[in-house]
């Protein structure tokens, strides 16, 4: 395999720069251009120097434009950027709440079961234990008779009257 081959299977990106200049580039190759224009044209040094600061006031004035334009541009990306941001703060708190919110009701529900299942285990082991104790009392009461018939028996057979 040839490494051409190898990179065709590779991505790339391509990053451009967008450029919001494409306006104060056209004024600033226009002012450079009148100046040119105005040293090489065959005037009197007073006309010259009127022209020159004529093409100042408006190269300053185009300045201001591209400076303002500029700074439009500026305070309107940071605005955006800034709803952004508070778009995405405000979703992820949002989130959050929706969380603690689940998590809370995921404890209670928790709690509630927990309670219940104590409740069944209680009742289970009181049966459990009535059940004991009324098998140990009938066990109780079985030897009692079996003891009282057995001494009867036993009384039986020593009184020689009986019988």
């Amino acid at each position: 395999m040839s490494r051409h081959e190898e990179d065709e299977d590779e991505r790339y990106y391509v990053i451009e720069e967008k450029s919001g200049g494409g306006f104060g580039s056209f004024l600033l190759g226009a002012a450079i251009g009148a100046g040119i224009a105005l040293l090489l044209a065959p005037q009197s040094g007073e006309d010259t120097r009127r022209d020159i600061k004529r093409k100042a006031g408006e190269m300053t004035d185009a300045a201001k434009d591209v400076a303002g334009d500029l700074s439009d541009t500026v305070v309107d990306r940071y605005s955006r950027a800034k709803r952004t941001v508070g778009t995405s703060i405000d979703s992820a708190r949002q989130a959050i709440d929706m969380k603690k919110h689940q998590a809370s009701e995921a404890i209670r529900a928790g709690r509630e079961a927990a309670a219940q299942a104590r409740q069944e285990l209680e009742a289970r082991l009181a049966e459990t234990k009535a059940a004991y104790q009324a098998g140990a009392d009938i066990t109780r009461s079985a030897r009692r008779t079996a003891s009282d018939q057995s001494a009867a028996r036993d009384l039986e057979s020593d009184d020689p009257h009986i019988g």
